[in-house]
């Protein structure tokens, strides 16, 4: 087993260098690299993937690590889970043709800069046969994983919160839609919160100012990160040393640069408060796509529209748009901020209709697996299903079906987790709740108490534990997305159907 070990370490450390360069790659590919390199960049990925697959298809690696698989109990608990995880990899990568996995990540390489190109001019027909191939390599990816227990869809699904299929989906969207659907209904009923000072024209030179102020609110150490521009934003990174994220700039809508920032920091914290003894193992980072998502969507909501964080917060904000604030009071601004409207962006959607946009996705994913819809059908599958859902017409396909940059990544199941991720954050604040002095604590000048209790709950074990682990540790009991539907109802029904004196803060 010695021999085996050894074997592993060494075709580990190189696999990491080759994904830490295809990490920047990518990076650069979505920040600032040139039009005009696509079919070099392209050609060159293809190379990198290719030396990739030469040592973890090696004969010799496969056997060290089925050997390693083989005798796991022998191993260290760290060690023996990181086994499962690359062994349980490996295995369905060996499964799928060399040629084409090269193929499709020159595929994806591309597809980011077409996707950004058709959005920006409104016209689905350049990312349509782009999709198309995403899409027929996935259904191909399906068939090479397929098992008696998980076919079709679930194969998706699985790659990105394991245990979840779409009998857990499916139930768990379904008390949404019975629950939130009257909801949504009701409050959307009522007298609209006045918002239309957001709209106004803000410097985005400022916006930039008050997002690096974020940054320092969120306790982001610059030494191990930084911010840059992109038309869709994210965070991306390489262990707890090396963590980027992005944002996007609207003149005319200040609260988008705020809560994406605010978003993507809240996955850059996880990344960063994770152990650093899991760094070059595959236990590196978050656990997985919903906990994450869990993390971001708790930082910008949960956090970043609570009453006590902007009555520390507005009045720098406040003052840097002095023009635009100077005669919106903080209750104004807070209600703002936590106004229900159906809307057509999901990335600026509030939370209540939030989970309704994932919705659309998620039926939309299924039709396109089990339906085998057509490419060119989807835009008139999602503006149908915007209407039936939030009942909004879509003007244009830059607004509906273009506007997320995920299916340009292949990224095919990863949606649900958005949702699945609001209702894990809802969990663990209402254990928050009990330990910390939330006034307090997301009202102080940083966040740090905020993350100390995040980092000792949730974040240090990286990848070492699962979701269900995880709150089962934490909140004492199993996923139960009730403290998701009684954190909104309470919370909006406050600031929207009562009538609060000062402000609606739920304790």
């Amino acid at each position: 087993m010695e021999n085996a070990l050894e074997i592993y370490q060494k075709a580990r450390k190189k696999l990491n260098a080759f994904h830490y360069a295809m990490y920047l790659i990518s990076w650069d590919s979505e920040t600032e690299a040139p039009v005009g390199c696509l079919e070099e960049r392209s050609k060159q990925i293809g190379e990198l993937v290719s030396m990739m697959l030469e040592i973890s298809h090696c004969k010799e690696y496969v056997e060290a690590v089925k050997t390693l698989y083989d005798k796991k109990e022998e191993l260290t608990t760290d060690l023996k889970l990181e086994i499962v995880k690359v062994w349980e990899e490996l295995e369905k990568e060996l499964k799928i043709p060399e040629a084409e996995l090269i193929e499709y990540e020159m595929l994806l390489a591309k597809a980011n800069n077409i996707w950004c190109e058709a959005k920006l001019n409104n016209n689905y027909a350049l990312f349509a046969p782009v999709l198309a191939q995403i899409i027929n390599w996935q259904k191909k990816y399906i068939q090479y994983l397929e098992t008696d227990t998980l076919k079709g869809y679930d194969v998706l699904l699985n790659d990105y919160e394991k245990g979840f299929t779409k009998k857990e989906y499916d139930e768990f969207f379904d008390l949404l839609k019975k629950e939130l659907v009257p909801f949504v209904k009701k409050i959307t009923s009522l007298k609209p919160l006045d918002d239309s000072f957001v709209y106004k024209k803000y410097s985005i030179d400022k916006q930039k100012e008050f997002a690096h102020y974020l940054m320092d609110v969120m306790c982001f150490d610059k030494k191990f990160g930084l911010t840059k521009e992109s038309e869709h934003p994210f965070t991306s990174g390489y262990g707890t040393t090396d963590v980027r994220v992005t944002c996007h700039y609207y003149e005319n809508l200040l609260t988008s640069s705020i809560f994406s920032m605010i978003h993507e920091l809240g996955h850059a914290t996880y990344e960063r408060q994770c152990d650093s003894k899991y760094d070059d193992t595959a236990l590196s980072g978050g656990t997985t796509m919903a906990m994450h998502e869990s993390q971001s969507r708790f930082y910008e909501n949960i956090v970043g529209r609570s009453y006590p964080f902007w009555s520390k917060h507005y009045p720098v904000l406040q003052q840097l748009f002095f023009e635009n604030l100077h005669d919106v009071e903080l209750d104004d601004f807070y209600h703002a901020i936590n106004k229900i409207e159906k809307t057509l962006i999901r990335t600026e959607a509030d939370e209540l209709t939030y989970p309704l946009h994932i919705m659309v996705r998620y039926d939309i994913e299924k039709a396109i697996i089990e339906s085998n819809l057509d490419v060119h059908a989807l835009p008139k599958l999602w503006n149908k299903l915007y209407q039936d859902y939030l009942g909004i017409e879509v003007p244009n396909d830059t607004k509906g079906i273009l506007q997320d940059v995920h299916w340009a990544g292949g990224s095919f199941g990863y949606f649900p987790t958005y949702a699945l991720g609001s209702a894990y954050a809802a969990q663990l604040y209402h254990q928050m709740k009990k330990e910390l002095n939330i006034d307090e604590a997301f009202g102080a000048d940083d966040l740090s108490k905020v993350n100390a209790w995040l980092k000792e709950k949730v974040h240090k074990y990286a990848g070492s534990k699962s979701p269900k682990e995880i709150l089962l540790m934490v909140t004492h009991e199993e996923f139960n997305p009730k403290y998701y539907l009684e954190y909104l109802k309470e919370k909006l029904s406050l600031i929207h159907i009562s009538e609060p004196t000062r402000h609606a803060q739920i304790s």
